[in-house]
């Protein structure tokens, strides 16, 4: 089935089509559905009274006759039925408010039918490389770090990424039984704490703590619980953290809850000894709940399900009621209402015939789902418990999970025979049906799980987690590639775009037209490139897979090499980055992974050994090198460790919290200042430098998605300033001072989504970052953090331009100057490759129908005579400045004349908020320039770092008048014409014939004898050529 569109909108035509076409829905034709906004328009001046407090009001002959005229088309009998359905209370009249509030429900009205008919389109089902070795007994999702967390009956914890990569698995495992009689029953995630509570059949609910530097440490250990716990659930309210409830059910048919009231502080007390200590494990006996002892909580519990297994249990706050539900069919769906005292409840039970294995309640639609054991799906009213209001029919097995889909009012139920349907829940129809494939399997056990925020829908099979991915609604955006875009490079040789995609397809396009040159298809097989890099000289290109290869191309599809990355296993390649002698590879590792190109005399080459070791305590995400020798590599933990790239040994650490000096691998780390997440506490130094990768907390999310050198900035060392910009984690930009190893700024570039990538031109003065949205940012940083300083500044550089030139999250960037325009590209997830410039140029994507000439659409920023001029004063004062370079080392404590001027100009800032026009800031920067140079012209300034500095420069005196010249008061004088005087003539040579005494004869040039000779070798000649003539006459006779 096709998807239908979700959104309607008005018409922005003057006049929408008369006729109608006999397949048009009906609804349509209706004269509010056809209205413009220019028409509403016109309608509310017909309403605006004459002067202010009154309110016009129409009967239906007036609101007919005057619409009629004042809109221009339409019927009488059309505009007569529009009034009878504003007016619905039929008071014979309508005005303005009426008539909005009846089109806004319209329109309303009309979304919800579109989206509820919608029909989502899925991607192909597709399975997640894990390492459960047991059935998957829950997923869940948390929002403060976006990540994902699946749990397995053996205890493994894995942790998931954003795009669904495997970052770390962890063992929780309880101290009660070996790890052989021990199951993990189910988990819950503490959003409000920061914690996630694990069931076990050991009887036990063990609390562990996500914030904490050790991973994932027991804070709290409930004991003594009479029956194992299957299910859990946990809630917490969005306005009062601190009132939670974590409801659980267990195997002898019991459901039992705990309210938390003061949460935020503490879930329950901790003894004197276990506050000095707050790693160590509080252990907590549930008779201790029961007797009151614990202030900070209290307890609930109900006994009316009789012994049945409790399969599933929630708390829903819209009914303030604990739901839970058995697979018996007498109580089998029991809701228990928490009464006024909140200690108390009240049951009310469902009997359904056969039993259900799960449930999911819809707050808006006030409905309950359940999934029948005998193959229906039912709608209930809470309140009403004698039948239900809606049965969905169509399963052919039985039905083993359901969720509704809440923004679109549809329900999603899947069956054992692994049938997934989506139904309508308006019509109650099936409108989607799929078949999935799983592998076959005698004891199926599944778990399912809707994502609605990301369209993921997640189906386990045992120990097998697979992924039904929610296509994007379709749109008539052009798309550059058949999949989604991961990488962009700009080759500035060849003045081309080099793209890839998942499907392991590199296009190659003209920047100057966006035409599409050639494209390598297959080059990794079916394997995603996630990656890819160009050498130095850009004769070949370098692509990184999943598959765990790197392979070295040139521009005719020829593989050179193959570089065996993740040593023939699936690995996660982030970066390549090529230098002079080596190509440092990273994405999936704590370890660089280095190749030597002078040890490329094989086709399949295999990593060598880095010298420097292991640094990261977290997996390498990216790299960036400054030279001569300086490479720094960041990673998921948010440290960057710097190297010297020649002896590959690391010296420094960098971290938003904290630095610390490496001194060799042997030797342990020492921490030299720390920030904000120090205590004065014994642990806190071990605590500081364990920066664990599963923080979820959004202020410690530092994870290091890129890294870039401002390699621009040459005085830097001297003259102190950032020259290295990190970005990633929770949408923060930093710049670092690594000649000073000091985090200078930290600025928010992009709230609430997630992780950031960024890029910058070679000249350092845009910074352009991209989002998870689909939106990106260009900042000037020109001038930003170009003085060192003592304190940390959150000011951000000033904003250039905002907008979202894709749909989906931005793979990566790059910025180029082809003609001497900066432009940047961006591609997308939504497989498109876009271009444009740092001014406000319109968004062109590669591959539309219509090529774009570079020089028309991209044109240089206008400079005035003024901004040229200002321009030449401040070359000069540079010039000066590195006139003084070679002086400033004999007084390095006092500053040279470019650093007041810096200084100067660093004040000059704006805020993040304030976005304004390129030509607006050269203007501005061009009268700020002007200012401080009429400063420099007007003061004594002195020379604090040249021998020179007793001299000074000043003002020059103004030069006495001088008197006019003699020759410009009196021209005539010097400059008059004097009268032609008559010159001699100058009498003609005499002719050749009489001057010339004799006629040239040859034989007075040459002796007798030469030309004697000469004479008989003629003669000679013509006696031969006589004779053969006369013998080719007379063979031809």
């Amino acid at each position: 089935m096709s998807s239908q569109s979700a959104a309607p909108e008005l018409n922005k035509g003057s006049e929408p089509g008369r006729g109608r076409t006999e397949g048009e829905d009906h609804g349509t034709a209706w004269l509010e559905n056809q209205l413009s906004v220019g028409d509403f328009v016109k309608i509310q001046r017909a309403f605006e009274p004459l002067e202010p407090g009154q309110t016009i009001c129409m009967s239906r002959e007036e609101f007919m006759q005057r619409m009629t005229e004042i809109v221009g088309w339409g019927t009488k009998e059309e505009y007569g039925k529009l009034f009878d359905k504003v007016d619905v209370a039929q008071a014979g009249f309508i005005n303005w408010d009426k008539l909005t509030s009846f089109m806004l429900l319209t329109l309303y009205e009309n979304d919800e039918r579109a989206k509820a008919t919608s029909v989502p389109q899925w991607k192909d089902l597709k399975f997640l490389p894990g390492k459960h070795k047991d059935t998957i007994q829950k997923v869940i999702f948390l929002k403060s770090s976006s990540r994902y967390l699946t749990i397995s009956k053996e205890g493994l914890l894995g942790i998931w990424g954003e795009n669904l990569k495997l970052q770390e698995t962890f063992p929780i495992t309880s101290d009660a039984t070996k790890l052989k009689h021990l199951w993990v029953t189910s988990l819950v995630s503490l959003e409000n704490v920061n914690k996630i509570a694990v069931a076990f059949t050991s009887k036990e609910i063990c609390f562990y703590d996500l914030l904490s530097k050790e991973q994932f440490p027991c804070q709290y250990k409930l004991q003594g619980l009479k029956g194992t716990p299957i299910c859990m659930d946990f809630w917490y309210d969005p306005l009062d953290a601190n009132e939670s409830i974590l409801s659980f059910g267990d195997i002898t048919g019991k459901v039992q809850a705990i309210v938390f009231t003061t949460a935020l502080i503490s879930l329950f007390e901790r003894p004197a000894r276990a506050c000095e200590n707050e790693e160590a494990t509080v252990t907590i006996n549930w008779a201790e709940l029961l007797s009151g002892y614990h202030k900070c909580c209290y307890t609930l519990e109900h006994k009316l399900h009789r012994g049945e297994w409790v399969r599933q249990v929630t708390y829903n706050a819209s009914l303030d009621a604990i739901i839970s539900s058995t697979t018996n069919n007498t109580n089998t769906v029991v809701l228990a209402w928490r009464e006024k005292s909140k200690k108390h409840l009240q049951m009310t039970s469902f009997n359904i015939a056969q039993g259900i294995h799960a449930f999911d309640y819809h707050s808006r639609l006030n409905l309950i789902a359940t999934a029948g054991i005998n193959n229906k799906v039912c709608l209930w009213n809470p309140y009403v418990v004698s039948k239900p209001v809606g049965v969905l029919w169509g399963h052919s097995a039985s039905v083993i999970a359901v969720q509704f889909f809440a923004a679109r009012k549809q329900l999603f139920s899947f069956s054992k025979d692994k049938v997934l349907r989506l139904w309508d829940i308006q019509h109650q129809l099936s409108i989607q049906r799929i078949a999935c494939s799983f592998p076959p399997s005698q004891d199926f056990r599944c778990l399912f799980h809707f994502d609605e925020a990301h369209g993921r829908l997640f189906i386990s099979c045992n120990h097998q987690l697979a992924l039904l991915a929610m296509e994007r609604e379709a749109s008539k955006r052009v798309k550059s590639h058949k999949s989604a875009v991961t990488c962009v490079l700009y080759h500035s040789v060849l003045r081309q775009v080099i793209s890839s995609d998942v499907g392991s397809t590199v296009c190659f396009w003209m920047i100057d037209t966006g035409q599409k040159i050639k494209q390598f298809t297959g080059c990794h097989g079916n394997a995603e490139i996630s990656t890819m890099a160009l050498d130095a000289n850009e004769t070949r290109l370098l692509t990184g897979s999943t598959d765990g290869t790197v392979k070295v191309w040139d521009f005719n599809g020829y593989c050179h090499h193959t570089l065996n990355v993740g040593k023939e296993g699936v690995v996660e390649i982030s970066q390549i980055l090529v230098l002079k002698k080596t190509i440092l590879v990273t994405g999936w590792d704590r370890a660089i992974t280095v190749f030597r190109p002078q040890n490329f005399n094989q086709f399949f080459i295999h990593p060598e050994e880095w010298k420097g070791g292991i640094q990261h305590r977290d997996d390498i995400i990216c790299a960036a090198f400054l030279p001569p020798q300086t490479l720094a590599t960041g990673s998921y933990d948010g440290e960057i460790v710097l190297w010297n790239n020649s002896t590959e040994n690391a010296h420094y650490v960098l971290h938003p919290d904290y630095q610390r000096l490496l001194q060799s691998k042997s030797e342990p780390h020492k921490l030299l200042r720390a920030g904000r997440s120090c205590s004065s506490r014994p642990t806190a130094e071990q605590a500081t430098l364990r920066a664990s990768s599963y923080e979820t907390g959004t202020e410690c999310d530092n994870a290091v998605m890129r890294l870039c050198f401002l390699e621009a900035r040459k005085n830097i060392a001297a003259t102190g300033g950032a020259n290295l910009v990190s970005c990633g984690g929770s949408g923060y930009v930093r710049l670092w001072d690594t000649f000073k190893k000091q985090l200078l700024a930290e600025f928010l570039a992009h709230s609430g989504v997630g992780s950031i990538i960024m890029a910058t031109d070679k000249l350092n003065r845009y910074l352009a970052t991209g989002d998870l949205d689909g939106c990106l940012k260009i900042w000037n940083i020109e001038e930003y953090c170009l003085n060192s300083s003592k304190s940390k500044t959150t000011q951000a550089p000033t904003l250039i331009r905002s907008f979202q030139p894709h749909e989906d999250q931005i793979s990566s960037l790059e910025m180029c100057e082809p003609g001497g325009s900066s432009l940047i590209i961006s591609c997308s997830a939504d497989c498109s490759v876009c271009v444009t410039d740092v001014c406000g140029a319109p968004v062109y994507i590669f591959g539309q129908a219509k090529h774009w000439r570079i020089e028309s659409c991209f044109s240089l920023p206008k400079k005035d005579n003024n901004l040229m001029e200002s321009e030449i004063q401040e070359e000069s004062i540079r010039e000066t400045a590195s006139l003084s370079k070679e002086e400033s080392c004999l007084d390095p404590t006092e500053h040279s004349l470019l650093d007041k001027k810096d200084k100067d100009e660093s004040t000059y800032n704006v805020g993040s908020s304030e976005v304004i026009n390129l030509a607006i800031k050269y203007k501005e920067r061009n009268i700020y320039k002007k200012k401080t140079h009429n400063l420099y012209s007007s003061e004594v300034i002195q020379k604090s770092s040249s021998v020179f500095r007793s001299l000074s420069i000043g003002v020059l005196k103004e030069l006495p008048e001088v008197n006019k010249p003699a020759f410009l008061l009196d021209p005539e004088k010097y400059f008059r014409e004097e009268p032609e005087e008559e010159c001699p003539q100058i009498p003609e040579p005499p002719s050749l014939s009489e001057t010339l005494k004799a006629v040239f004869v040859e034989k007075n040039l040459f002796p007798k004898d030469f030309l004697d000779r000469e004479r008989r070798a003629k003669q000679l000649c013509q006696e031969t050529s006589s004779e053969v003539n006369i013998k080719r006459n007379k063979n031809q006779l």
